[in-house]
């Protein structure tokens, strides 16, 4: 979400922090967690430093709720940023990729079953690119073989699935038991600077995460867990409630720029990202794929429009995975070679969209 159109709006939130004197565990932090624990439709928020620690804190509250141990696997998708790894192999368990779909370049959750071990406790679904991953065969898996499900939802504020969630509810991040978000400055809902939350309906996890992130302090001078300091600065949470009114107004936006994408691109050379009526996307990006991807990018480049590629080297394919290496993922490698984000983010226009899609149907083939 763009700041200049609320420049002033943020300046007056920034002042009133300033002001008060308080720069960490404020009034803030505490209606940005109200705000957020309604717009996603969970008891709980816990706003945080960013969405890897948030990612982090859950699995560490697990470890020490005794629901997951060290050496544990997590099922997470081929296709997603490395943080989604990341944050379960600092714990000491281990990621265990599976492949994705090419329709929504989300897990394949009918490859989930045969990667089943009993050292597979839980799913991270990542609802990449603001497009929701869920659905009933989830639900069945999890279900069956007593699985938790994380939720990465750093791309999807305020998406909507098209089945409810375990806790009867469709809005991202309140789908599973546990959801860590980020508020990164590019997401759709962006703070000033790194910062994120964790959001779940279950007391305990809460209490667990809320302490793990304060030193593991459930109240001053009193450690119960050796924790982390995982905090939200004051400043940031103001920021974000600022945003979050216009969360609504950006969602909009960025739907009329797919749709008028989808409508406009006719060019058989790109395949465009499918629309799904059946649920809320929120597009955080808007990703083609074309086999030339490199000729085609500096097509555009040349004809003034800028792209940018999400993501080109799956977290299998990356140095610090080299144990993953073996994995065969296809459809998530072939992903990796032909993707291309489109700009969405503000200030490009329903007109702009329009005049991009002219010159991308304009793209030749050799």
């Amino acid at each position: 979400m763009a700041n200049a159109p609320i420049m002033e709006e943020l300046k007056d939130a920034a002042c009133q922090v300033i002001a008060s004197g308080r720069y960490l565990h404020g009034e803030q932090t505490a209606l940005l967690e109200q705000e957020m624990a309604m717009l996603c439709q969970v008891k709980y928020c816990i706003a945080v430093s960013n969405g890897l620690d948030a990612l982090r804190l859950v699995i560490r509250a697990y470890k020490e709720m005794g629901v997951l141990h060290e050496g544990d696997k997590v099922i997470v998708p081929g296709n997603t940023y490395v943080a989604s790894l990341l944050a379960v192999s600092d714990n000491g368990l281990e990621p265990c990729p599976c492949d994705v779909r090419e329709d929504t370049m989300n897990l394949d959750t009918c490859k989930i079953e045969p990667l089943l071990t009993p050292q597979v406790k839980a799913v991270m679904p990542v609802h990449l690119y603001g497009t929701p991953c869920w659905d009933e065969q989830l639900i069945d898996i999890a279900k069956r073989y007593n699985l938790k499900i994380i939720e990465d939802n750093a791309q999807a504020v305020a998406a909507q699935a098209s089945v409810a969630g375990l806790n009867g509810t469709k809005v991202t991040g309140s789908l599973g038991h546990a959801t860590g978000m980020s508020f990164y400055p590019t997401k759709n809902l962006g703070a000033l600077g790194d910062t994120g939350c964790v959001l779940t309906s279950d007391e305990q996890l809460a209490s667990t995460v809320r302490a793990l992130a304060n030193y593991g302090a459930d109240r001053r001078y009193h450690n119960i867990y050796k924790g982390l300091n995982c905090r939200i600065d004051e400043i940031q949470a103001a920021m974000l409630r600022v945003k979050l009114k216009h969360l609504g107004q950006e969602t909009q936006r960025r739907m009329m720029i797919a749709r008028t994408y989808n409508e406009h691109i006719t060019n058989p050379l790109v395949t465009r990202p499918a629309i799904f009526d059946d649920m809320q996307q929120v597009w955080h990006q808007y990703v083609v794929r074309v086999k030339e991807r490199d000729r085609f990018m500096s097509y555009l480049k040349q004809n003034g429009v800028g792209t940018d590629i999400h993501y080109a080297t799956p977290p299998h394919r990356q140095p610090c995975y080299s144990e993953l290496a073996s994995c065969k993922l296809p459809v998530t490698e072939m992903l990796a070679r032909e993707v291309v984000s489109l700009p969405i983010a503000y200030p490009i226009s329903q007109q702009d969209a329009i005049e991009i899609s002219n010159i991308i149907n304009d793209f030749k083939a050799k």
